[in-house]
């Protein structure tokens, strides 16, 4: 690890992390283990006891081309002849060589082997382009431990099941692994998931404690274990296994599992067991094969082609009725009527004692004759179309994207067309409408709002209400920043803050009529957070790792306003503070962390318990302000109004808002509680969760208010625009994320898809009838509750819908991943797709990879109606497949989305462009050049 990491005392995170490292045992889950479904095992460390027994496991190579060498031929060549121009050119070229043909068999053949052979050199080339990006992921590096108990270097192809490997920082896992321990004592790790399920925060996963031991290469020369675990499924938040070591078992779960494609940050290296490799990991399990795509322009030319296949029959099935009558009366007595056609010396064609074979044969010889009917060279031309509108798109100098030096990309050219038809499009949220990244925008702090910035959606307000107010005011802001980042005191810009504000920064703050409110307030989020610092030895420059975007932003900005939290240990932190007396900065100040209550959807907030240098004991929290003003104290909540008033204008704003309190505990208050906290995490109950929640909420109470914290979920350049345009072009707009339901509205109302006015449609599971139930496991009741649910909830919906109906409210539906699993169901699918197709805008959060796909076949094949996903990651693949047309973003989150996708580009904007002006213009084009080709066909080679 780089700068001061190298020196850091390692922290045992189980004692900082009071939730996500529970031990709770699940009997119920375990005791299925070896049954259906589960009955996985792996030997670790013995890959070979695979070799000669019953096992057959996939190995670690991951394929996402169409054809292989074997099957390219007769897969390539179904494709060609399923368009059925091309088959009836086939047939023809083969009745060319009998002679029934009235041209000879080349003129009929070779054209026909031009056509096809450059077809199949095209999507050779194409697929080619796939193989090499496979290739590539394939061949990536990986430290395996060998058979002699060393560790070298080897191939992802090579890993099988069992194997050890070694994972160093910023590495990927290259198949599902088991964590067996890190380069912390207690075998924590933390792992970015973007790939997985578009989150940028970090998740932390933990091994067992048996194994955390294992920290050195050599330890693991005579590790032997047997896990039995579940077979490969595509659920990424679940496992159930168990481990035999040292003639113990010990449970597992997902809390242990590292999926193939997440990235491993903060921490130096794990070590991991392989369990499921290549097809079996889990985010391959969620995708599906590359689908064959074909145009609804070449469909609906095949159906052309069917009637003018009719037409061509009938005149020829007319003139040989007409033919066979007229070939019956040609010898008349020994006279010869057609004597030019030489009947008598005939012996098939115009043989008048077998005139019905004559009119059959005849009917095949106008068949081939009149092909002209059907113009062979019209596929070729559409082929050669499409790679010079490929050509177009490639080189298009508005669809290149500087910084990153990437063009836009037409993976494959056979769906053009669809651009321009587009009635539907299902985006992914986190890197492809956002940039991954939050900034401290604005705050408020003892009921005063600090922060000169302007968001995006208040600029999208003044647009679009065009008032002159708002306007003169917005113009007054950017000349006032204007001013200050003209300043030659004006620093360079910091990621993840963007707060400008004279009154706070430069430590001003020390004369604000609460300079210590506001003095408590960046303490706070200097210290309640789970941030790790690097400190680079050769600048001094201190940098965070953080669970989320939000924290680094939180503690980025208490640092530029002078709180620079620079080291934690295991049981500290220590941060740089600006005496608000002298306004120098304080050498140091340490805080012993005794507790930290973690954040999590059900508490919405986070608190930490500190004990200061003078001895006093305070607790700080942060949290939604849904939860934390009822937990004020009476003499704390002093900017109680004004601060609401605030959040909501933050809110309105398209801010992510969290609000601040702390409360000073006494010596017997902590001591109570951290009894009955530790005993509590200590158990192995299997509500141990809940009890750890309700001994927290006794603590969190009689707290003072400070302010609130605004930050803003950075969009990509011009997304707001652009989905204003593809609106007023009519096409409806989905977002598929695995955020959370939260942030996934806050980014509607950015990137306008949510407006004001808008009357939001929720569908959810989080009631109290279900939790109920998830406490006490019952997995059928809890199933047949959320169906009931579910439905219920839909139904009220459409009743809302139509009772509004003709009146002026525009809906946007928003539905969770739980809510998302039933709604998709047979019996209740066809309800939810009519209900989103009276909403103006529809939101699904915490979506798997695999609803995202089954959503979108859904919606392509429920309307009928062209449908494009856009995404960019490995949890969008699925998504991209089983769209008409496919577009990956060539972002910051690896390849997998563009290796799947027909067309990738570098941000969103350029869909616009992609869409309203390529997409126009070759459907336009080429549905000009197939009319065309077949009104005005008088000869063999069309036109």
């Amino acid at each position: 690890m780089r700068g001061g990491r190298r020196g850091m005392i390692k922290l045992q995170f189980s004692k900082i992390y009071s939730f996500a490292c529970g031990k709770t045992i699940f009997k119920r889950e375990h005791s299925r283990i070896g049954g259906h479904g589960h009955s996985r095992v792996v030997f670790c460390n013995e890959p070979d006891r695979f070799e000669g027994g019953f096992f057959n496991y996939a190995d670690n190579s991951v394929r996402s081309t169409k054809y292989t060498v074997a099957t390219f031929l007769p897969k390539s060549l179904f494709e060609q002849f399923r368009r059925v121009a091309n088959f009836y050119f086939l047939v023809a070229g083969i009745l060319a060589f009998t002679k029934l043909t009235p041209y000879t068999a080349v003129s009929a053949i070779l054209p026909l082997s031009i056509i096809i052979g450059a077809t199949m050199v095209k999507e050779g080339i194409e697929d080619w382009r796939r193989k090499k990006q496979d290739t590539e992921v394939n061949n990536r590096r990986v430290i395996l431990l060998k058979g002699d108990g060393n560790f070298e270097y080897t191939e992802w192809k090579n890993l099988r099941v069992g194997n050890i490997v070694k994972i160093m920082k910023d590495e990927f896992f290259p198949a599902d692994l088991l964590l067996l321990s890190s380069s912390y004592e207690d075998a924590v790790c933390y792992v970015e998931t973007m790939n997985l399920d578009g989150e940028t925060n970090l998740k932390l996963k933990q091994g067992l404690d048996v194994t955390s031991s294992l920290q050195e290469d050599f330890k693991f020369r005579d590790f032997r274990a047997v896990i039995k675990c579940e077979d490969p499924n595509a659920n990424l938040y679940s496992f159930v296994g168990s481990m035999d070591f040292g003639e113990q078992k010990y449970p597992l779960s997902a809390q242990q599992l590292l999926l193939r494609d997440s990235k491993l940050r903060n921490t130096d290296y794990v070590f991991g067991a392989v369990i499921f490799t290549g097809h079996d990991t889990k985010v391959i399990q969620n995708s599906t094969d590359p689908p064959s795509k074909r145009s609804k322009i070449e469909k609906k030319m095949d159906k052309v082609i069917y009637f003018l296949f009719c037409v061509l029959f009938l005149i020829a099935f007319l003139g040989s009725i007409l033919f066979g009558f007229a070939t019956k009366g040609d010898l008349d007595n020994g006279l010869m009527k057609r004597w030019y056609l030489r009947p008598d010396s005939s012996t098939i064609f115009f043989d008048p004692k077998r005139a019905a074979a004559a009119a059959i044969f005849h009917f095949l010889t106008a068949l081939m004759l009149y092909n002209f009917f059907i113009p062979i060279s019209l596929y070729f031309s559409i082929e050669m179309v499409k790679v010079l509108q490929s050509i177009f798109i490639n080189q298009d100098i508005h669809m290149y994207y500087e910084e990153t030096d990437k063009p836009a990309l037409a993976r494959t050219s056979n769906l053009n067309e669809e651009l321009g038809q587009v009635d539907t499009i299902l985006s992914d949220k986190t890197g492809t409408l956002t940039c991954n990244s939050m900034e401290f925008i604005k705050c408020s702090v003892a009921g005063v709002a600090y922060g000169r910035g302007v968001t995006e959606v208040e600029q999208a307000m003044g647009k679009s209400n065009g008032l002159p107010i708002f306007h003169e005011h917005i113009n007054g802001l950017e000349s006032k920043l204007n001013e200050i980042r003209d300043s030659p005191d004006r620093k360079e810009p910091i990621k993840g803050f963007n707060f400008t504000d004279e009154r706070i920064m430069n430590g001003n703050w020390v004369n604000e009529p609460y300079a210590d409110v506001i003095q408590n307030f960046f303490r706070l989020l200097a210290i309640c957070h789970t941030a790790i610092p690097e400190v680079d030895e050769e600048t001094g420059k201190v940098s965070y790792e953080a669970e989320s975007p939000d924290e680094a932003a939180f503690v980025i900005a208490a640092r530029e306003v002078g709180f620079k939290f620079y080291k934690r240990t295991q049981t500290c932190l220590s941060i740089y503070e600006l005496d608000p007396a002298s306004g120098n900065e304080v050498e140091s100040r340490t805080y012993k962390l005794l507790n930290v209550l973690e954040f999590n959807s059900s508490r919405k907030r986070m608190s930490v318990i500190v004990k200061d240098e003078e001895g006093r004991i305070f607790l700080l929290c942060k949290g939604a302000d849904s939860v934390m003003f009822e937990r004020l104290a009476k003499n704390g909540r002093k900017f109680e109004e004004k601060t609401l008033e605030h959040v909501r204008e933050y809110a309105d704003a398209g801010l992510r808002t969290l609000v601040l309190a702390f409360c000073e505990l006494d010596e017997e208050e902590y001591k109570e509680f951290d009894d009955k906290f530790s005993e509590v995490k200590n158990s192995v109950a299997a509500d141990q969760e809940t009890l750890i929640e309700e001994v927290s909420d006794k603590i969190e109470r009689n707290l003072i208010l400070l302010g609130a914290t605004a930050v803003e979920d950075k969009l990509q350049n011009g997304v707001p625009d652009c989905i204003d345009k593809l609106a007023q072009a009519k096409i409806k707009i989905w977002v598929l994320t695995g955020d959370k339901m939260e942030t996934a509205i806050n980014i509607g109302f950015s990137c306008h898809l949510l407006r004001q006015g808008m009357k939001q449609i929720i569908i959810h599971l989080e009631i109290p009838e279900i939790q109920a139930l998830e406490k006490a496991g019952d997995k059928m009741a809890i199933a047949k509750a959320s169906r009931e649910s579910v439905h219920h909830q839909i139904s009220e919906a459409a009743q809302l819908l139509s009772a509004s109906r003709g009146t002026c409210q525009t809906f946007a539906l928003i539905i969770d991943g739980k809510s998302l699993t039933y709604a998709l169901e047979d019996n209740m699918k066809n309800m939810f797709l009519e209900l989103t197709s009276h909403c103006a805008s529809v939101i699904c959060c915490r979506s798997s990879p695999k609803q995202k796909a089954l959503v979108t076949r859904l919606v392509k094949s429920g309307t009928g109606k062209t449908t494009l996903a856009i995404g960019d990651g490995a949890n969008d693949v699925g998504m991209l497949q089983e769209a008409d047309v496919g577009i990956g973003i060539s972002g910051v989150e690896g390849m997998q989305a563009v290796m799947s996708s027909d067309i990738a580009i570098a941000q969103f904007r350029y869909l616009e462009r992609l869409l309203l002006v390529h997409g126009h213009w070759c459907y336009r084009r080429m549905s000009s050049m197939c009319l065309l080709f077949i009104t005005s066909c008088d000869c063999p080679w069309g036109p």
